[in-house]
């Protein structure tokens, strides 16, 4: 896959060695000429250009990537980016970094955002996950479906325990992706049985947030 990322500071780097090791094809753009070192990262494709500058965007032929990572410092930036990637050269999937919780709402189709992820939210919902036991925990919005990945730990005593996976009455918008249990990653099946202290990722519509509560007994 071929993944355009703006920013070359230390976020848009991380993100481009890790989505080189899984062997995407990747270019940072970088406004800054002092923070643009190909030797930093050699396996990336480096240009030296405003990501808000239309004509720059045409000379670095966005349009043939399919992912586009709005990574600055700068919420405006991000913004910009974003808008310009999906309405001027219909990237497909476009993700973009949310430096200010105060502008979250802004980050939406609307401005051309698939996935806004914000720093500081999933800091203090991974905060939450690690103290809330019964609980739903939001980890991450996904602004396109209006839907959330979310965290639920059963209890102990949880009345599930025991009972297959297939017994979850799950509302319609709702799909249990993962199961944690200890240092394992399970995929679930039908077969599955729960445990009370599992941790059940879904990704669900806000709308049967509620129901889906009431669905794993919490």
């Amino acid at each position: 896959m071929r993944v355009a990322i703006a920013g070359a500071g230390a976020v848009g780097r991380s993100i481009a060695r890790e989505l080189i090791r899984a062997e995407h094809d990747v270019m940072l753009l970088e406004r800054q000429l002092d923070h643009v070192d190909s030797k930093a990262i050699p396996e990336a494709t480096w240009v030296h250009a405003d990501a808000c500058e239309l004509a720059l965007l045409e000379a670095a032929k966005l349009e043939t990537y399919e992912v586009v990572i709005a990574a600055t410092g700068d919420d405006k930036a991000n913004l910009v980016l974003s808008l310009l990637a999906k309405t001027e050269f219909g990237i497909r999937r476009v993700v973009a970094r949310v430096n200010d919780p105060r502008n979250e709402w802004l980050f939406d189709p609307s401005w051309g955002v698939d996935v806004a992820v914000s720093t500081p939210r999933i800091l203090a919902s991974l905060v939450e996950e690690a103290v809330s036991v019964g609980d739903l925990v939001r980890l991450m919005t996904f602004r396109q479906g209006q839907a959330n990945l979310v965290e639920i730990t059963l209890p102990g005593n949880t009345p599930l325990a025991g009972k297959p996976v297939r017994k979850l009455d799950l509302p319609r918008d709702a799909a249990l992706v993962t199961i944690l249990r200890g240092g394992r990653v399970i995929v679930p099946q039908s077969d599955d049985p729960l445990e009370g202290g599992d941790e059940l990722l879904f990704v669900a519509s806000v709308e049967v947030e509620d129901a889906l509560r009431a669905a794993v007994g919490v």
